[in-house]
């Protein structure tokens, strides 16, 4: 329920996410709210939209709170003082270059922390190995650690991440009542997406036949049977490793009676004319995956198509715009990030048109129902999804 709670509060900017959770010694969980969104927070809408078997109450609390930065510097500082200490009993000069060469942030899996790779590099680490994974582990109050490197190029995208601590890399992640487990030497989580997740979660998929052409380890596949009640989803995914883990979470959740898992490139999928809605979850493009999207809608009454991209704006001309006008750019910004979803959308619809007439042999209609920002990658790179609707004429 905390989570379910936390994640939408989350999404409609209710929570001020600089702040960190508090929670109470009879164990209420405090969440931190953005005073200038405090009088338009209605928690009856939130207990309908969000259902439980507990109260949601809104207290004053005198707890104090404490940011996020400001708690990763004190786990940076404990952090260093204990291994200041370990290097010093050991003989060891605590330089300039080792504090640099600490991690200055990480991803926590349950009892597993991932470092990133710019960190313990110098050589004097080697030299203490096993007692530094430990010890690092007690200043993060981690019992597993493990270090990210890259992204390997094996086309599944799949991490290169070594195990330092721990007997198995398997961990577990809950978003909106939904559960995802993962190998972190063989998957990547895709956190970011939370929203688009969620949004899913609130279609009404009930007596409808779903395709996820990118199924991953589930990230869409789940919320469409959880929470969309799709009839039944067939999910697509070439990496083996990822198929393990959307087995393991389709039985996790219970779902796994209305999924097919579908092994392989999804280009050679023997399906067609089933779907009432596809899901192209591939990001920079799901381009490869429209011909095979357009085979599977239904030919008697369409559907729709869930198409990812990552949309690139054209750089503003900023000396037009005064420097110290910087409202007046961020309105100019925003207006050409939105044209330039817009163009992408009327040129995908004008495609899957053609693409839908070469499949079928007969006329379709699209409808551009509705284009969702996901997340930025970069000041002019944007992750969106166009909802089109396909009919046939």
């Amino acid at each position: 329920m905390r989570n379910r709670v936390r994640e939408r509060l989350q999404v409609e900017g209710f929570l001020d996410v600089t702040l960190c959770l508090v929670k109470d010694s009879d164990g209420t969980v405090l969440l931190p709210i953005a005073p200038s969104r405090l009088s338009q927070l209605d928690l009856h809408s939130l207990q309908t939209v969000v259902p439980s078997d507990g109260p949601c109450e809104l207290v004053w609390s005198q707890a104090p709170l404490q940011s996020k930065k400001e708690r990763g510097k004190m786990k940076g500082n404990k952090l260093q003082l204990i291994l200041q200490e370990l290097l010093e009993s050991q003989g060891e000069r605590w330089t300039e270059e080792l504090k640099a060469d600490l991690p200055r942030s990480f991803h926590r899996h349950q009892d597993l922390v991932l470092l990133g790779d710019k960190c313990f590099s110098q050589p004097l680490w080697k030299k203490i190995d096993q007692q530094l994974w430990r010890t690092v582990a007690k200043g993060l109050g981690a019992k597993r650690l493990a270090k990210m490197s890259r992204i390997s190029s094996d086309g599944f995208r799949s991490p290169v991440v070594t195990m330092l601590l721990g007997d198995h890399s398997w961990v577990r992640h809950v978003d909106n009542g939904i559960k995802y487990e993962f190998d972190v030497t063989k998957c990547m989580f895709s956190a970011g997406n939370i929203t688009e997740k969620l949004r899913v979660a609130g279609f009404d998929c009930r007596e409808e036949t779903v395709v996820d052409l990118y199924a991953g380890i589930g990230y869409f596949t789940l919320p469409y049977l959880v929470h969309a009640r799709a009839t039944h989803v067939h999910a697509c995914e070439w990496n083996p490793n990822a198929v393990e883990a959307l087995r393991r979470n389709l039985e996790a959740n219970r779902v796994s009676d209305r999924c097919t898992v579908h092994e392989g490139d999804n280009r050679q999928l023997q399906l067609c004319d089933i779907a009432d809605r596809v899901n192209l979850g591939l990001i920079p493009s799901s381009k490869d995956g429209w011909p095979v999207a357009c085979r599977l809608l239904r030919r008697t009454t369409g559907g729709i198509l869930h198409i990812h991209q990552n949309v690139t704006s054209p750089l503003l001309n900023t000396a037009a715009v005064p420097a110290i006008n910087d409202g007046a750019q961020m309105v100019s910004g925003k207006k050409a990030d939105r044209e330039a979803w817009q163009a992408w959308a009327d040129d995908t619809a004008k495609r899957i048109i053609s693409l839908l007439g070469d499949v079928t042999g007969s006329q379709w209609n699209t409808n551009i129902q509705h284009i969702e920002h996901v997340k930025s990658y970069a000041p002019h790179v944007h992750h969106i999804v166009l909802d089109l609707e396909c009919r046939p004429s």
